[in-house]
Order: structure tokens, then sequence, then C-alpha cells
């Protein structure tokens, strides 16, 4: 199979509009991910990442994942396209209708899609769960934590204006995500989203690599409680319901500012985030990633730095790759990550709400009651393979 042809795979399966099939003609593709990683250095049964899945046991249900897409053409311009996943959340599998949308290819530049469609939040959200398009096996969690929702329901238009060096690309997108699973403080809450709203523009050069902008918001509505043992006079021993984040309808805003490239020999891919949530008593948070690599052969060796930065305090971590490409649409990945966190800071560290509340109470105490918020670093081993057909 040739680079070409790869290329094109992995385009399809993020949607891409260039791929409008005619009346009749249909397109079915596969990916998947059978990845096991593990958690070194925290002695305490810590957990770590988006749903709290790396451990100090070796899991596959942090990476491992698989899913299909098909496309049927209903005119030479009109077609719907479906995507669905199943993946491990928590302790057992789900599955995911991803995407569910009908298009339209009003012209060659212009395409609108409607139904459920990829939310545009990061530079990798419309193929987030192919891992075969990106050089990690995990994404850097500093950026790909900071925003759960990962599709909508509504509308997006697509525009793209090719010029003499590059493609030139638009998109705007609304919507809602009503009644989605949001993790935090080591379980499973309800979360909606009103008045999607996102834009972004990229330009695809010719030599020099895509650069990417990006902007989401909405209105965000949930009510994240916990169940606590009460550590100060007079409900010391009692067990509580203690309200730890609530949101009606604050608004949630996201930018980012990505950058990647890829000749083939060299490769780098960058991003920039910034999330502030109005109302939820913290200023705003800042992440980015820095990645470098290079090929030899069927051999791909990458670095990369990532640093997250809260008012709490701040996650930084190196990682290092090494991909092999067993066969054209497979590829071995194996990856060390070295986190650390300062400031008493959790960063993607799981702490539970009796953790949280006891080191309120500290900080509200001077230390009189409670437990102070500590530092966490950890060596996160992961290995796996990729594919796509």
């Amino acid at each position: 199979m040739t680079k070409l042809r790869l290329l094109g795979l992995s385009i399809c399966l993020a949607g891409s509009p260039a791929f409008a099939l005619e009346q009749g003609e249909y397109r079915f593709n596969g990916f998947g991910t059978v990845g096991v990683t593990h958690l070194g250095g925290e002695d305490d049964g810590r957990s770590y990442g988006i749903t709290g899945q790396t451990t100090d046991s070796w899991r596959g249900d942090q990476l491992s994942k698989f899913g299909a897409q098909l496309s049927y053409g209903l005119t030479d311009t009109v077609g719907v396209t479906v995507q669905a996943t199943a993946k491990p959340q928590q302790d057992e599998w789900k599955a995911n209708l991803e995407w569910a949308y009908l298009s339209w290819q009003a012209n060659d530049e212009l395409m609108f899609r409607f139904g459920r469609l990829r939310t545009p939040v990061y530079m990798y959200s419309e193929s987030i769960d192919v891992g075969f398009s990106y050089p990690w096996l995990r994404l850097p969690d500093e950026v790909y934590s900071q925003v759960q929702l990962s599709n909508y329901e509504g509308a997006d238009v697509v525009y793209n204006m090719p010029l003499s060096f590059a493609t030139l690309s638009f998109q705007v997108a609304g919507g809602q995500a009503k009644n989605r699973d949001y993790f935090a403080y080591d379980d499973q809450f309800d979360i909606d989203y009103s008045k999607v709203f996102g834009a972004n523009v990229s330009l695809a050069t010719n030599d020099f690599g895509t650069f990417r902008v990006g902007y989401v918001e909405a209105d965000i509505k949930t009510d994240i409680t916990g169940t606590v043992v009460g550590i100060l006079p007079p409900g010391v021993g009692v067990v509580q319901q203690q309200s730890l984040l609530n949101l009606d309808d604050n608004k949630g805003k996201f930018t980012s500012i990505g950058y990647q490239y890829d000749n083939g020999t060299w490769l780098t891919a960058n991003e920039w985030t910034s999330r502030k949530v109005e109302g939820d008593n913290s200023g705003a948070i800042d992440s980015f990633y820095l990645m470098g690599g290079r090929r030899f052969g069927e051999f791909l060796g990458h670095v990369t730095y990532a640093q997250l930065d809260d008012d709490e305090g701040r996650q930084n971590s190196w990682t290092l790759g090494l991909n092999y490409n067993i066969l054209p649409t497979v590829v071995l990945k194996t990856e060390y990550k070295r986190v650390d966190t300062s400031g008493g800071y959790d960063g993607v560290f799981i702490r539970n709400a009796q953790e949280l509340y006891e080191n309120t109470v500290s900080e509200r105490t001077n230390g009189a009651f409670g437990v102070p918020a500590r530092n966490y670093d950890g060596d996160i081993i992961s290995a796996g393979v990729e594919f796509v057909f």
C-alpha cells in the first residue's frame, strides 16, 4: 500500500469532505487499538488519566478501542456517514455512536453537515479515536484531558479554498450535547452542553505543514457532588454530601492553536490550549505540548514535552516513544512518560471526593485540620498495536 493510499485512508476516517461519494457508492473502514499501560512511582493505589484507568496494574482499558465507519452516497452530492466505537468506560465496555450525519456537497469547496458530529476542539478531534493517525499511543494528557466532550448534535459548514501554495479551510459549528458523561474525582456525573459554538481555520501548506486556530464555547450545566466523612466539629465522623462543583449554564470557553509537519522523515506536532469556565472560582487553565520525531526506515522515534498550568499548580511531563510499522496499516507503539506535579497540584492524577475535602479543609484552617495537598509523580509505560483497514 502506498503512502498516498495510507494518507487517503486516514483522511477518510477523519471525515474529510474531500472524499465525496457518488450515488450508490459506499466506503467502509475499520480501526482499533490493542494496548496496555502501567503507572509506577505512586505507591498508594493512585490512578491517572482522563477517566482514571491508568493504575499500578497492567490494564488495557485506558488505551484499547475498536471502531468502524460507513459512508454512503445517497445522491452525487448528498451522503450519510456513521461511525461507531467500542471502548472501556471504567470497568465495562461501552458502545458509542460517535458520528451519524448527513452531508451535502454544495460545490467543490463548500459542504454542509447535519446530525451527530465531532466537536472541533482539538487539532486531532476529528480522528481522536483513530490512533493510527497520530504518532503517540496516548495523546498528551496535559492538553487532551481538558475537554471530555467528543461530539454534539447540530450542524457545521466546511469551506475549503484552494491556493497556489496551500488549502485554506474554514469550519463553523453549532448545536448541543445533552446528558453526557463527565468523569471527576473518581466518579461519573451527568453534564449538559447547550449553545455549543465552534469555529476554526486551518492552512495546509504544500511544503511547510499545517497551521490551525480554533475556538469553542458552550453553556455548561452539571452538579458534581461527593460523599465525605466530616473532619470538622460538630460533624466529625458524620457521612455527608458535599457540593464539589455546581454549574448552571455557566459559559465555558476553549481556545487552541496548533501546528503539525511531516515530510516523511522528520515530523513535529505542537498544540497550545486555554480553557476558562465562568463562575467555577478558578482562572484559565493553559496547556501545551511540543513533539519532534524522525523516521528510520520502518521505525519512528519521537519525544514530547507537555505542560499544564492551573491556579493550583503545574504538571509537566516528558514522553519518549518508539514505533515500528509491522505492516503498512499496522503499527506497534511503545512509550515511556515521566510525569511530575508541583504546587500541591493533582494535575491529571485522580483525587477522590474525600481527599479533595480534606485538602480544602487543611488550606482553610492553615493545616490545623485535614491533610495538606501534595505533589504527585509517576512513570507511565504503554505499549500497543494500532491498525486501520
